[in-house]
């Protein structure tokens, strides 16, 4: 038996006006997904504890089997791990975003414009990254770049604050009033003004804004936290397990949990993704002996952030024929049973444009058990019909598992 999940992070939404009352699972053309349902177990899932805010890192913990109250440190370790940063203890890892503010006045006037800078590619943002690295780091603060607009700073002796304001919660505001703030936060304050000061007019970004592209000219800091330990996956199910991802938290999951994490040449972790190269990895993880793939797809949630209701749609409609139909052809043409446990993170609503705390609607498909659900659409209000609630995200990997752990 093989075992797939696959994750489309932030697929989950409401009802939208002018789909007609519709979400966009629901509006999305996407029959190999509606074929899942029909066949398989649905339900809603609840992957974030309550009290816990709705992050990637907790609900993507949860859904491999990981207790987030017991193992989620904050995103920012995972994905120094993923660089490949090894930290000690009395490191702090934070999420450094480079992020577009635009307007007049002082720092704490300017808006955020966007906390992707027009998702500026790896290559340019490797460019700003080293070059605030020569002219902020030291011995104690340490900048590492990551995938696109998420990079990493590595803080020695931290100061315990953790009253961080996620930049995709506040594009269009002034960010005056999302600043670090107190004597403990002033590090953080400084730094991020002074890396304004520093990358508004960088060359780079001069170009950038040549080009008709929004400068990456601030740094943003949050989700601080520790050296991150967690079971390896294969101890804890007794599987080889594989991870298919593009951004730099979901790999760093994998790491910590002893999974393989293939790298995907194109694979940005944006809606322009190589999609394609997600299935390949998949099937070619599976022709190397894996029992178990991850696959993870930012771009819908990219998209809620952005507030582009066609192009979630669209990442949705590819996950779909770009993905799961080919790797379900791969299966059946080689005779392999498996299963497939299909769903978001966590919802992403356009009209919100960030992470809500909301249940998600789940499928498991059994090839060896094909059922007749009386469901010919994946989305949330099928999955709510049912009556199927798990409360806690961890639950879904003994279900999907069952007696063939």
């Amino acid at each position: 038996m093989k075992y797939i999940v696959m994750l489309g992070d932030g697929m989950a939404d409401l009802p939208i006006a002018s789909l007609g009352k519709q979400t966009p699972l629901q509006a999305a053309n996407k029959p190999v997904m509606n074929y899942l349902a029909a066949h398989g177990i649905n339900g809603m899932v609840d992957t974030v504890p309550q009290g816990m805010v709705p992050e990637s890192d907790t609900a993507n913990l949860a859904v491999l089997g990981y207790d987030p109250l017991v193992y989620s440190k904050g995103r920012s370790p995972l994905e120094a791990a993923s660089i490949g940063i090894k930290m000690q203890p009395d490191e702090t890892a934070i999420r450094a975003n480079v992020v577009a503010l635009g307007g007049e006045g002082e720092y704490e006037d300017l808006v955020m414009l966007d906390h992707s800078s027009d998702e500026i590619s790896t290559e340019e943002a490797r460019v700003l990254i080293n070059d605030i690295q020569k002219q902020f780091g030291n011995e104690v603060l340490k900048f590492y770049c990551g995938i696109s607009y998420r990079h990493c700073l590595i803080y020695k002796n931290c100061p315990e604050y953790n009253d961080f304001s996620r930049p995709h919660d506040i594009i269009g505001r002034r960010i005056g009033d999302y600043l670090p703030k107190g004597e403990i936060a002033k590090p953080f304050y400084d730094l991020m003004k002074a890396s304004y000061g520093f990358l508004n007019n960088h060359p780079l970004n001069l170009d950038r804004e040549k080009r008709g592209l929004k400068k990456a000219n601030s740094l943003w800091f949050w989700s601080p936290g520790k050296k991150p330990s967690l079971p390896e996956f294969k101890a804890k199910y007794g599987l080889n397990g594989s991870v298919v991802c593009a951004v730099d938290l979901i790999k760093g999951i994998g790491f910590c949990a002893g999974m393989s994490v293939p790298n995907v040449e194109g694979a940005t972790g944006g809606i322009i993704t190589n999609y394609e190269g997600k299935r390949d990895a998949a099937i070619a993880e599976l022709e190397k002996g894996a029992d178990f793939v991850y696959i993870h797809v930012e771009a819908p949630d990219e998209s809620g952030h952005q507030g582009k209701l066609e192009e979630k749609i669209e990442s949705i409609e590819k996950i779909d024929n770009l993905i799961l139909s080919g790797l379900i052809d791969y299966l059946r043409n080689k005779g392999e049973e498996f299963k497939i446990l299909l769903m978001p993170d966590h919802p992403t609503p356009i009209s919100v444009r960030t992470h809500t705390h909301a249940p998600v609607p789940f499928v498991i498909y059994d090839s060896s058990n094909e059922l007749n659900s009386g469901i010919n659409c994946y989305c949330e209000s099928t999955a709510q019909a049912t009556g199927l609630y798990l409360d806690k995200g961890e639950k879904l990997m003994d279900m999907l598992l069952g007696g063939n752990k």
